[in-house]
């Protein structure tokens, strides 16, 4: 691409060209654009709206609208006896990028411009493993992850595996939570005869989303649906929250090696009575099936079952009977804690 040159843009940060505007909203929602898409507007470098990513000199990553706002207000009320219109345009402006501005500093964060920060954003698979290999070789003593979802296949265990055999050679003591449907995986199964005495795993019927708590000062959580963002987290006062979280469902849960509790009901498995209670709370059959690791179609069934088994002819009369039958305490047992926030991958113990 080619410049056009300052005498093409004859304007200040309060009042864009459309060329500049479109390159600067752009890299406030991106956080970042290639250094390529401001050639054609100079203006944005000229004015410090936009500057060189210290990871990447070939990108660039936008100043923070506030800061852009601070400076221009100066000059802007330095001139305002010369032209009041100006003060208005960057009221207007200001009022336009705020709205991005939350994003800035993500944008900042993910690309390491904050390192030592508490919150840390990590953008991209690649990022977010290198923050997890760096926490598993400075790890000392404890490892603590919750795993959401159902069965984890042999393949994907193995993707962490090598983060968990090296804490386990240092002497690193494991504690992982997973929901009652992992425990039914030949995956998960191998996965804890290969690691010994160093893991020690409990279910649940459902737990919160996926974390990861490395000797109880940096923590990893998802940051996205899709898992291709997290969170890297070492503020005291969240870390405390997590194990305090973590702690309080590792209380109520059952050990991998032990077998799940009868209910007490004949006919009813654990599984149709934690479908149950859910059912009681008023959740749709996608969203029980999320929070307990079980297909759509799995949880129907268990819901075909469970009136069979009731005698409900209905889903209506199904709430009554399962009322009738004391099943939809279940869920009062939890405590009270942060709902499952996204899907569920099914991934490694050590994998986020």
């Amino acid at each position: 691409m080619t410049g056009h040159g300052t005498d093409a843009h004859p304007h200040g940060a309060d009042r864009l060209c459309d060329a500049g505007d479109l390159v600067y909203s752009r890299a406030v929602r991106r956080g970042r654009v290639p250094r390529t898409d401001a050639e054609p507007v100079p203006c944005l470098l000229e004015l410090a709206l936009l500057h060189p990513d210290p990871d990447d000199m070939d990108w660039l990553v936008p100043t923070s609208p506030q800061e852009v706002m601070t400076r221009l207000l100066r000059g802007v009320y330095d001139e305002v006896s010369e032209s009041h219109r100006r003060v208005g345009s960057a009221v207007d402006a200001f009022e336009r990028y705020a709205g991005l501005g939350r994003r800035i500093e993500a944008s900042a964060l993910a690309s390491g411009a904050l390192e030592g920060a508490a919150i840390r954003v990590l953008d991209g698979l690649a990022r977010i493993q290198a923050a997890m290999d760096a926490a598993t070789e400075a790890c000392t003593g404890e490892v603590l992850t919750v795993q959401p979802g159902g069965i984890r296949r042999e393949p994907e265990l193995t993707e962490g595996l090598h983060r968990a055999l090296a804490l386990r050679s240092r002497g690193v003591r494991m504690r992982d939570l997973y929901t009652h449907v992992a425990r039914h995986g030949q995956g998960l199964l191998n996965y804890l005869e290969l690691m010994g005495d160093a893991v020690e795993a409990r279910t649940l019927d459902e737990v919160v989303d996926r974390l990861i708590l490395f000797d109880r000062t940096v923590a990893f959580i998802p940051a996205n649906a899709d898992h291709t963002m997290a969170l890297e987290l070492r503020h005291p006062a969240l870390i405390d929250y997590f194990v305090t979280v973590f702690d309080r469902l590792w209380r109520l849960a059952i050990p991998v090696a032990a077998p799940l509790p009868d209910t007490g009901i004949e006919g009813i498995s654990h599984r149709e009575q934690s479908i149950a209670a859910l059912l009681a709370e008023g959740h749709q059959d996608a969203v029980i099936a999320e929070r307990l690791g079980i297909s759509v179609r799995t949880c129907r069934a268990h819901i075909a079952r469970l009136s069979e088994t009731l005698g409900a002819a209905s889903r209506t009369q199904l709430g009554v009977r399962i009322a009738q039958a004391g099943l939809e305490g279940a869920a009062s047992r939890m405590p009270d804690l942060p709902a499952q926030l996204t899907p569920a991958d099914q991934e490694s113990p050590t994998a986020l």
